[in-house]
């Protein structure tokens, strides 16, 4: 369970669950273009590798704790899009949009972690943040 918070803040839990799953699609969309379009098997398998750590976080967490906050029907950024994500020029665009996806969400992960029962799992989620980045430059840089 997470810890007492303030009345009025936010779920922690809820903040957790759409980070997960942000970073979770962002990974996926990464793996779907080296398995695809570039038949690239080794970087395929690092990006499902990483996909599959998450079970860690999530089990972590409490699937139940995760989804018992999820309330997307209040999200107010649920139906809003800036003009830049309505709009890609080319693969390697996609590519770069989910890799920061990816660093942003494991670092909110990393951050909110702290302030739950679970605040080893922020050590998890940073692993998984270092990992992209080593990523991204190996096969982008």
């Amino acid at each position: 369970m997470e810890r007492n918070l303030p009345n009025g803040q936010i779920s922690v839990y809820r903040v957790l669950d759409a980070n997960l799953n942000r970073l979770r699609e962002a990974l996926r969309v990464i793996e779907e273009y080296y398995r695809f379009y570039l038949n690239d098997e080794l970087i395929s398998i690092t990006f499902k590798t990483l996909r599959h750590s998450l079970i860690i976080l999530e089990e972590g967490f409490g699937r139940k704790n995760l989804l018992a906050n999820r309330d997307t029907q209040t999200d107010c950024f649920a139906d809003v899009n800036r003009p830049e994500e309505l709009q890609r020029t080319s693969h390697e665009d996609i590519v770069v949009a989910s890799f920061k996806r990816a660093q942003e969400a494991s670092r909110v992960i990393e951050e909110y972690s702290k302030v739950t029962e679970h605040v080893e799992l922020s050590e998890v989620a940073k692993k998984v943040r270092f990992s992209l980045y080593s990523v991204e430059k190996q096969i982008l840089g």
